[in-house]
């Protein structure tokens, strides 16, 4: 693999950034509305009910949940970028492989993310005094976790929207919002129904959770949470990635990727 090659698409994505504050915007925009709105609503909470923290338990689900966002739609954005443009063609007719493609996008997911995680952090310390790596490194495992967790579903997205086509990204969209439920942000996977108990283990994110709320109420901590939860997800950027790439040569073998139109799904 060519780092120089990812590197370019890294640089492509930052330079199509530095031009448009339209791009940018949405990287901690949204996230900042969550954080206010939920902030105010857990610090409400607590004013009615005192045994229970709910700015750390529930606030820091949404600024963690957040970041999972960020994270698989910093993938899926910028392959979009280049559907939206028909420029997906114009660069695999170049050398450019489809792991230096990954790289790229993994890459410059990583870097805009953690910003948008700074963001977050900034504005929930400052405005409510939430510091969630206050709680120890534990913490910042579960971020890793969930951060590959968010690439593993990033790249899946973008297999789907490769197989189906360019209007297919409106299944996306709303991906982070249905899976919130079973993924156990905000609850214990035990409030699930019996039946949905089952998928939401095999979800990195409600191991993850579950070890979340441990920490922060002073718990035993679940190692083994922690650890399924971060392989699980280790093992899903693989399974996403073998997908993409079978989703890729399909589209190259059917003259799909040739075929591209915002208003089709193929």
């Amino acid at each position: 693999m060519n780092v120089r090659r990812s590197y370019a698409i890294v640089l492509r994505i930052f330079y199509l950034m530095r031009g448009s504050f339209t791009r940018v915007f949405p990287l901690f925009a949204w996230a900042a509305i969550d954080i206010v709105l939920w902030g105010f609503i857990t610090r409400y909470l607590d004013t009615i009910q005192s045994t229970f923290n709910f700015v750390s338990t529930l606030l820091g689900a949404v600024l963690l949940w957040d970041f999972f966002t960020r994270a698989m739609f910093g993938i899926s954005t910028s392959f979009f970028e280049d559907v939206w443009s028909r420029n997906f063609l114009n660069i695999f007719a170049t050398p450019l492989r489809l792991s230096e493609y990954l790289t790229g996008l993994v890459a410059a997911s990583m870097v805009t993310s953690f910003f948008g995680l700074v963001i977050m952090l900034a504005l929930a310390a400052l405005v409510f005094g939430l510091w969630i790596f206050s709680y120890g490194v534990l913490v910042v495992v579960i971020v890793l976790g969930l951060f590959l967790f968010g690439i593993a579903f990033g790249i899946f997205a973008i297999g789907i929207v490769l197989r189906l086509g360019p209007a297919a990204e409106w299944f996306i969209w709303p991906m982070p919002a249905v899976l919130a439920p079973i993924a156990a942000v905000f609850y214990p996977v035990a409030a699930l129904p019996v039946w949905l108990q089952v998928f939401a283990r095999l979800l990195p994110a409600s191991y993850l959770f579950e070890a979340l709320r441990a920490i922060i109420a002073g718990r035993v901590v679940p190692m083994d949470q922690i650890w399924i939860g971060c392989a699980l997800a280790a093992v899903y950027v693989v399974l996403a990635s073998w997908f993409f790439r079978q989703m890729y040569l399909h589209a190259v073998r059917t003259g799909l990727v040739a075929r591209y139109s915002a208003e089709t799904v193929s």
